[in-house]
């Protein structure tokens, strides 16, 4: 790799690394935007539509629909435009895209609320590929999963105090408030990420070269000749179909299997984000011995029994202990995935093959969960929970093939070629 004599030594600390600090500062105000947005959001839906089933699902479609149009469009373009640029732009413009919403919510449209989240989840999809490109300039390969426990700890952290954060933003100041301060985070990240070392000129070049027709095709192909990424792309297709059907039932598992209020979910996600703070560590401990392919099927499979066994449930404790499970082995699945494309993607393929396969997971996702409100109405709760569980334990089945791969840096499938892991 041309830029790997750039990053951190394999000897070095990772918060030592100019980029890695920077990253990890923006990304704790992304999270308090983020997390305000969500349960702020939620609950200002809730009390508008009186808990209609429909109206909260479209939350998530709206966050969640653009990440699947735009993912293609925004790899693309990260493997074409300055990383650092794109990243600061991005958080800029959702900070005016809210502070926009926030003048249409002053006229009475309650509606308005949706854009936010919808504006955001555009922005990101630029965003996020230039991160993962970042990290590859950055990072040495041998410190790429260790880094990435890290940063799932810091999301594992907001799991935690981030819903209480945005009901607390919500009941204490309103809607008004809650928008703000969302606004206020999303600008601040952007202004923290003018640390970042700076763009390399030949970034710059790839932007005025090739056509971005012939870019996108390369991207499917790159991972289509990539029997790990192949099987990659399949499992996140699987896993979308599983998380879309509960991804926004969570509200009912409260109420209705549970008969609790629908605050009690802000404890729900606390005792999962615990849980995933201390994944998060052990995993960082594992991170040199344990295969990112093995820790993804083990992360899968373990949140398909925690599925359905929330699903069944109607008491609280055992609900918190599988929730509890359930965070304890969600890293392994966010670490896993990102190692894997990190590993066995060329630098300059990270941005598309990023691109090519979060539709897989997001599209499915995004379709199940703009029926999930209409299944809510017609099936029972606990038949839903099982369904997605036994396609999540489908998703880690098909991964044991690749068990036994391993990435060969220095021969990453060139289009042309056939990849040799």
């Amino acid at each position: 790799m041309s830029h790997d004599s750039q990053a951190l030594p394999a000897s070095g600390s990772l918060f030592r690394n100019r980029f890695y600090q920077t990253i990890l500062i923006s990304n704790l105000f992304l999270q308090i935007g983020i997390w305000v947005r969500n349960f702020a959001i939620l609950m200002f839906v809730t009390d508008q539509t009186n808990n209609d089933p429909l109206a909260i699902s479209l939350i998530s479609v709206v966050e969640f629909a653009p990440i699947f149009v735009f993912s293609f469009i925004g790899g693309a373009f990260a493997d074409r435009w300055k990383p650092k640029r794109t990243m600061i732009w991005c958080d800029f413009l959702s900070a005016i895209s809210v502070f926009a919403v926030l003048l249409t919510l002053l006229y009475e449209s309650w509606e308005a609320v949706y854009f936010a989240t919808f504006i955001s989840a555009i922005l990101s999809q630029f965003s996020q590929p230039s991160v993962m490109k970042l990290f590859k300039q950055h990072v040495h390969p041998e410190k790429v999963q260790q880094g990435m426990a890290l940063f799932q700890s810091l999301v594992a952290i907001f799991m935690v105090i981030g819903p209480s954060l945005g009901i607390f933003s919500y009941h204490q100041f309103g809607i008004y408030v809650s928008i703000g301060v969302m606004g206020v985070a999303f600008l601040i990240s952007a202004l923290v990420l003018f640390r970042l070392p700076a763009d390399e000129e030949q970034e710059a070049k790839r932007e005025q070269t090739g056509n971005i027709r012939k870019e996108l095709a390369d991207g499917f192909r790159y991972v289509w000749r990539s029997p790990v990424l192949k099987v990659l792309g399949a499992t996140f297709a699987i896993a979308g179909f599983s998380v879309g059907i509960i991804q926004t039932l969570g509200l009912f598992v409260v109420t209705e299997r549970l008969g609790q209020p629908k605050e009690f979910l802000q404890f729900l996600l606390a005792v999962n984000g615990v849980a995933m703070l201390i994944g998060g560590g052990a995993i960082m401990g594992l991170a040199k011995k344990v295969p990112p392919q093995v820790l993804l099927a083990f992360g899968m499979a373990v949140s398909a029994v925690c599925i359905v066994g929330m699903g069944l449930s109607t008491s609280v404790p055992l609900t918190l202990v599988l929730q509890f499970l359930n965070g304890l082995t969600f890293p392994c699945i966010q670490i896993g995935i990102n190692t894997m494309i990190l590993q066995w993607t060329e630098q300059s393929y990270v941005g598309r093959v990023n691109g090519v396969l979060s539709p897989m997971f997001m599209g499915m996702m995004v379709i199940m969960m703009s029926l999930s409100g209409v299944l809510k109405t017609i099936f029972p709760l606990v038949g839903i929970y099982a369904v997605s569980g036994i396609i999540m334990l489908l998703g880690a089945m098909i991964l044991v093939p690749i068990f036994k791969h391993k990435p060969t840096l220095q021969q990453q499938p060139q289009l042309g070629e056939q990849p040799t892991s």
